[in-house]
């Protein structure tokens, strides 16, 4: 089964392709802006790479956060489009579960959420998951910290806290991919993707009235 993984939720542009848990063809572009445009290109690049067209797919897996509010809508849409278009499932994958893929044990993912807070969910040894959350790094305490950790922050807070940094063994789109895959496998039905907003937009309405009409 054919999988392609997309994310834009951070400051790159990453596409993966995966089949039977083979990766095909995956690339990751940093860049802070610019994602909308090059999100589609670098899809088209990743099938060429792979042999491969938008016709084998059996599945679209996308990263819906918590991240750059443009950014999740970037490839949110591009995932509901696709999934129109070609009649498969969007399947949304939440940043937590991508950085957990592939690592075993008890597991904290936090993620860099700026302004002193980070994105924070932990998992079991059974990968269960407790709530995801918006924490402040300033009062974050020990207890809510599993003994490995992972995620953009992790290295950090390993020295920190005397935790043990595991970094993420496959790239993000990757391991986006592989998870739509084993959901697929399921045939269970699939909501379609919305982004995971942990924190309220920074936008506010215009103070300014619009121009009177005469």
């Amino acid at each position: 089964m054919l999988c392609l993984g997309i994310d834009t939720s951070a400051a790159h542009c990453a596409a993966a392709l995966v089949d039977g848990g083979a990766v095909l063809a995956a690339r990751f572009e940093p860049m802070a802006k610019g994602q909308a445009e090059r999100l589609m290109p670098l899809v088209d690049e990743i099938f060429a790479e792979a042999g491969k067209t938008a016709e084998d797919l059996g599945a679209i897996g996308v990263g819906i956060g918590p991240g750059n509010f443009t950014g999740l809508r970037i490839s949110v849409s591009a995932a509901r489009g696709l999934a129109l278009a070609l009649a498969r499932p969007a399947i949304g994958v939440s940043v937590f579960e991508a950085r957990r893929y592939g690592i075993k044990g008890p597991l904290s993912v936090i993620e860099d959420a700026r302004r002193d807070e980070a994105y924070l969910q932990s998992f079991d040894d059974q990968g269960r998951a407790d709530e995801a959350r918006l924490v402040s790094l300033n009062t974050l305490s020990a207890r809510e910290l599993a003994q490995q950790v992972t995620g953009s922050l992790g290295p950090q807070i390993a020295d920190a806290y005397g935790r043990t940094y595991v970094a993420p063994p496959v790239m993000i789109a990757t391991a986006i991919a592989h998870i739509a895959e084993a959901k697929r496998a399921t045939d269970m039905p699939f909501p379609r993707p919305a982004p995971l907003y942990l924190r309220a937009a920074d936008a506010a309405p215009a103070r300014d009235y619009g121009p009177r009409l005469l």
